[in-house]
């Protein structure tokens, strides 16, 4: 059984502010943890007026306290904005405020442009990606166990052994995953092209840790659920909204859904650059068969919708799925190929699903 868990950025609706995306969060992660899904993770993004996670860590906190048993944790957090042993100190404080429920995710990316980068690390030459590496290492030594004479420890943090993943969009981070023996996450909900190879290397690489015996990948898919195929791709139409804001260079807040479609919206070269970026999306209503290839390990839905209400409805579907699933599992080839039907739109799969 393939666990599902949630991807949130604590979307800022159109008309709304950042106190209301808290508390929509909150909302969903409770509605998540009655649902049984495994994990809910926040994203680090920066100035951007559509996405209120940017102190990650506060809001996974904040997360963790209105839920009860539900993994809760950072997807993730962008390790070149910080320094090892800050995210060592607030992750070793989550870990000791809320035992055995903390997971860190780790990216090599900004999270943000380049004008945005500089004012968080000050010395783009020195705090670049090119150490990220280096800075995993350095995060690791924190959570051990310090060894007399350390001179610098994490306070809280040594000894605790938060479990770390590492999160990718192309090959770097999976082979870095297999190479140290770590669990590997593919952002798939926006860059899925390289998402069967990363899986490839990761587990062709792999090499057994003592966090991990064997390779262990979550994959990331948009999720959009509703009674109707119509009303599904209405709500999927507000995301289509975001990214092609976004390479328009107008980020801001999530968008209702298109009233008149999005050919009105867009051009055809915006059209095509949106629908790859979002090639792994499953939208719809009703009754679905899907194919899936390479499965992962886990999966994570990301897909947040305006309002927030059709949050709720497209993850509870998920949840069904599952349960039925359970109930009834399906062997999987040695291919790995799968045909089964589903009651909804995007389950956590590593390639696109084909209604």
């Amino acid at each position: 059984m393939i666990p599902f868990s949630v991807l949130d950025l604590s979307p800022i609706l159109k008309g709304s502010d950042a106190a209301q995306a808290f508390a929509n969060t909150r909302d969903l992660a409770r509605h998540a943890e009655r649902w049984g899904y495994a994990r809910y993770w926040l994203a680090e993004h920066h100035n951007m007026t559509g996405i209120a996670s940017a102190a990650t860590a506060v809001v996974i906190a904040d997360v963790a306290g209105a839920t009860s048993t539900i993994r809760v944790g950072a997807g993730g957090i962008m390790l070149p904005n910080h320094a090892p042993l800050v995210v060592a100190e607030q992750f070793g404080t989550l870990a000791s405020l809320y035992p055995g429920r903390i997971d860190l995710g780790l990216g090599r990316a900004p999270g943000t442009d380049p004008q945005t980068a500089r004012a968080l690390r000050r010395n783009l030459a020195a705090d670049s990606a090119d150490t990220f590496p280096q800075d995993v290492a350095e995060l690791q030594g924190y959570f051990r166990p310090a060894s007399a004479g350390q001179a610098v420890r994490a306070v809280p943090g040594a000894g605790l052994e938060v479990p770390i993943w590492l999160l990718g969009s192309s090959l770097f981070s999976a082979q870095l995953a297999a190479q140290m023996g770590l669990p590997f996450a593919f952002a798939s909900h926006f860059a899925p092209t390289y998402l069967q190879a990363a899986l490839e290397i990761y587990r062709e690489r792999f090499q057994p840790s003592a966090f991990l015996e064997k390779p262990y990948a979550m994959v990331a898919a948009n999720l959009f659920a509703a009674d109707t195929d119509e009303a599904a791709r209405a709500l999927f139409s507000s995301l289509q909204q975001q990214f092609l804001n976004l390479i328009r260079g107008r980020p801001g807040p999530l968008n209702p859904p298109a009233e008149n479609g999005m050919d009105a919206l867009w051009t055809p070269s915006e059209k095509l650059h949106v629908e790859r970026a979002l090639a792994c999306s499953l939208v719809g209503g009703g009754r679905y068969s899907a194919r899936r290839s390479g499965a992962p390990d886990c999966g994570n839905p990301r897909g947040r919708t305006h309002p927030h209400r059709a949050d709720l409805r497209s993850c509870r579907p998920v949840a069904l799925v599952r349960d039925r699933r359970r109930a009834a599992p399906v062997a999987s080839t040695a291919a790995g190929a799968l045909n089964t039907p589903l009651y909804c739109p995007k389950r956590n799969v590593p390639l696109c699903c084909v209604i």
